[in-house]
């Protein structure tokens, strides 16, 4: 099977009432983690690469270890730019094999915003090739995203049917309430999605597939075990996993998961090595490391995605 672009994924998550797990991957071992899990739970997949990522292992490199983990497991999965950025970014992702891009516009007006959206999908779609566009800011930062609490905004529900009726795009990315990176929220913060926007774009977007970004949940099992055997992770709080079930269950066809991969894996690693100083050898430490990527994605699958036997 080869890979899939995102549109038939979305047509059935969006009448089924789930979401399709969006998660980032810089690794072998963490495309292997997910992988596994998606087959034991026969899910379908979007495996994403950000453009720090891609600097990180090389674009051949990913592509070729997805290509493997689809000829692994039959299971129909896109491969993803996350936040692109630029028109010549998308473009190289496109011309290199991805099915699905994301141009991220979300910095500049709304104007300029649609004219790029434009481009590249006008790019893409020549190509066979999914776009995903985004209104509204999230704050927080991750790789190469960094947006300050004061620079954030909320979607405007009025904004989003002109900019899908004139970009073109296949899914849209909005703001209500979640936050890129660990450090979403701080103890005694409440955090709390504005279901009213999500609500309203659905209405002014019926049947049209919404994207969820910065959506992990900061899985407090994972900081405590990063923290018991030397790291220095302060308290923080994600998006409760029951609000992102309920926005699965609407209008929200692809969510976003990348700091819990990130915090199950370190966790894991640093208790290795806390319980066995002398290993010197990647592949003991990266076992259970993948182990721990498997674990949480079968958990998020199932009990938040809600797209398992919907392979």
């Amino acid at each position: 099977m080869p890979l899939v672009t995102t549109k038939e994924m979305f047509e059935k998550a969006y009448k089924g009432g789930y979401a399709i797990g969006a998660f980032n991957v810089n690794n072998m071992e963490i495309i292997q983690g997910i992988t596994e899990a998606a087959k034991e739970e026969n899910a379908p997949l979007i495996l994403q690469v950000s453009s720090g990522a891609r600097k990180y292992a090389n674009h051949t490199y990913l592509v070729k270890l997805v290509e493997a983990a689809i000829e692994e497991t039959g299971l129909p999965i896109a491969l993803h730019l996350d936040h692109g950025d630029t028109f010549e970014l998308c473009k190289s992702c496109i011309d290199g094999g991805f099915t699905s891009v994301m141009i991220d516009g979300s910095h500049h007006s709304f104007e300029d915003n649609i004219a790029l959206t434009k481009q590249v999908v006008e790019y893409a779609h020549a190509h066979g090739v999914s776009v995903e566009g985004e209104l509204g800011r999230l704050a927080g930062i991750e790789d190469a995203v960094n947006v300050s609490d004061k620079d954030a905004s909320y979607t405007d529900p009025d904004q989003v049917q002109e900019f899908v009726e004139k970009t073109g795009v296949d899914s849209l990315a909005i703001a209500i309430g979640t936050s890129h990176g660990a450090y979403k929220f701080k103890p005694g913060q409440k955090p709390q999605l504005r279901f009213d926007i999500l609500e309203e774009v659905e209405k002014r977007l019926p049947g049209f597939p919404i994207v969820l970004h910065g959506a992990s949940s900061v899985i407090p099992e994972y900081v405590n075990i990063i923290n018991a055997n030397g790291g220095r992770m302060p308290d923080a709080i994600g998006i409760p996993e029951d609000m992102l079930r309920k926005a699965a269950s609407m209008a929200v066809c692809k969510i976003n998961i990348d700091s819990d991969l990130r915090l199950a894996m370190t966790a894991a690693i640093r208790e290795h090595f806390n319980q066995y100083p002398e290993h010197f050898d990647p592949r003991q430490y990266l076992s259970p490391a993948r182990a721990n990527i498997k674990s949480l994605v079968k958990h998020k699958l199932v009990n938040v995605l809600g797209c398992n036997n919907k392979a």
